[in-house]
C-alpha cells in the first residue's frame, strides 16, 4: 500500500510539475505576444487556456482520490494539500496570462509608447524568472528557496508603479495613447498579480516543510 501511495504521489509530483511548465511558457508567450502586438500568439495563448484548466481539475481529482483512499496523514497529507493549494495558484497565474492576450488583440492597432512596452518586457521577464524559480524551489521541497523568491516580489511591485505612473503621465500628455496606455496599465496588474501568486506558492511550500501556515508578503496578500 504505501509503494503505491508513493508511487502515486511521485506522479501528481510530476504532473504538478509539468503543469507550472505549462504555465510558465504561457506568460513568456504572452508578454512576448503583447510587446509584438502578435494577435495569432495571443490567440493560441487564449485556444490554449482549456488545456491548462483540464489539468487543474484532473489535479485536483487525483488529490482528493488520494485523500479518500489513502488516508494520509502529517507530512504526506501536507503534500497533498500543497498541490491542491499550488495547482490553484497555477491556473489562477494561466488565467492572468489570458487576460495579457485579449489585451493584445485590444491594443492592435492603436499608439504605442516604446518605453512602456519595454518596462513591461521586464517586468514579465522577472515574473517568469519567479514563475520558474518557485517550480524549482517545489521540486527541491526547500522551502528557504521559496522565502527568497517571494521576497522578490517587492520588486515586482516598484515595477508596476513605475510604469502605472508613466501611463498616466502619458495618457495626461498625450491623449491619443489613452487607449493604448489602458492597456498597458491593465498588463502591469496582471503581472503583479501573478507575482504575489508566486508568493502563496511560496507560502505552501513553507507549509509543506513545516507545517506552518504564514505569509510572506501581507502586503501583496489583497491583489489576488
Amino acid at each position: 500500500m504505501r509503494r503505491l501511495f508513493d508511487d502515486e504521489l511521485n506522479d501528481i509530483d510530476a504532473n504538478f510539475t509539468e503543469m507550472g511548465m505549462m504555465v510558465s511558457e504561457t506568460i513568456e508567450k504572452a508578454v512576448k505576444a503583447f510587446i509584438d502586438h502578435d494577435r495569432d500568439l495571443a490567440q493560441e495563448i487564449i485556444d490554449n487556456d482549456a488545456k491548462i484548466n483540464q489539468r487543474e481539475v484532473e489535479l485536483e481529482q487525483k488529490s482528493f482520490e488520494m485523500i479518500a483512499l489513502y488516508q494520509p496523514v502529517t507530512s504526506d497529507l501536507r503534500e497533498i494539500v500543497t498541490i491542491l493549494k499550488a495547482v490553484s495558484e497555477l491556473e489562477r497565474m494561466a488565467d492572468y496570462a489570458r487576460n495579457i492576450a485579449h489585451a493584445t488583440i485590444r491594443v492592435k492597432g492603436h499608439v504605442r509608447v516604446p518605453e512602456i512596452e519595454a518596462a513591461l518586457s521586464e517586468m514579465g521577464n522577472r515574473v517568469r524568472s519567479m514563475v520558474e524559480e518557485i517550480l524549482s524551489a517545489y521540486v527541491k521541497s526547500d522551502d528557504i528557496a521559496a522565502r527568497k523568491v517571494a521576497a522578490r516580489d517587492a520588486k515586482v511591485g516598484e515595477m508596476f508603479d513605475k510604469i502605472n505612473a508613466k501611463g498616466i503621465s502619458k495618457m495626461e500628455r498625450h491623449p491619443e495613447t489613452v487607449i493604448g496606455s489602458t492597456d498597458y496599465l491593465n498588463v502591469a496588474s496582471y503581472l503583479m498579480r501573478i507575482g504575489a501568486l508566486v508568493t502563496n506558492i511560496g507560502e505552501w511550500i513553507v507549509y509543506l516543510n513545516t507545517g506552518e501556515i504564514i505569509e510572506l508578503n501581507p502586503e501583496s496578500s489583497n491583489l489576488v
